[in-house]
């Protein structure tokens, strides 16, 4: 797993990289555009809304958004990345912090509209994600999303599939979500719903019940 030197060397190419990937339609990041659209129409359906990235990176998602007006939200624990996606949204509150270690104090008793995070949990156990689903819910406003955009599975047979189809490129490092598995663990306290993008990637949308 990479830790936050990593991605402040990886920062600067980091776009190029990912496009790279997603254009020759290779695990990790085929379907990564099209993630990121489903993502960005989901919060487009509301105008102007509160939203929190964790994990925004270079900003290339919530920079569309700060630019129609949306207030954003986002947390990072690159410098680097940080600072180019300061030069893209100005007046947008971005923390240093490693959401692997809860939240920041900044967030507050701060209420949103949509939480999203795209390719990032996959830094976080199983169990992890679950417990950071329970953490960011009350943070929600009463018709608030959480959406994850990810490396991600509806069954675990497909995830073995990639798996073995990929597996010199395999990071093991990483933990990708299984759909079903997400939903039966989440299922008494939330719904939720999985869209698959592509062989490798799907968006999880989670609301309170």
């Amino acid at each position: 797993m990479l830790d936050s030197t990593g991605f402040d060397l990886w920062a600067n190419d980091y776009d190029k990289s990912v496009n790279l990937s997603e254009e020759n339609n290779e695990y990790p990041f085929a379907g990564y555009k099209d993630v990121l659209n489903y993502v960005y129409n989901q919060i487009r359906e509301k105008n102007k809304t509160n939203v929190l990235d964790i994990g925004f990176g270079t900003g290339i998602l919530t920079t569309q958004l700060y630019n129609n007006g949306y207030s954003i939200t986002g947390i990072d624990f690159s410098n680097n990345m940080i600072e180019i996606a300061r030069m893209k949204m100005p007046q947008a509150t971005l923390i240093n912090w490693d959401f692997s270690n809860s939240l920041p104090k900044e967030i507050g008793e701060n209420n949103f509209d949509f939480i999203i995070s795209t390719y990032a949990i996959h830094h976080l156990t199983n169990e992890e994600k679950i417990n950071f689903i329970r953490l960011l819910s009350p943070l929600l406003t009463k018709t608030g999303k959480i959406i994850f955009g990810d490396v991600s599975f509806k069954t675990r047979e497909e995830l073995e599939r990639c798996r073995e189809r990929f597996n010199e490129y395999w990071d093991k490092d990483e933990v990708y979500f299984i759909a079903e598995e997400m939903s039966r663990n989440l299922n008494d306290e939330y719904f939720c719903e999985y869209i698959k993008i592509s062989y490798c990637a799907g968006v999880l949308t989670i609301t309170n019940r």
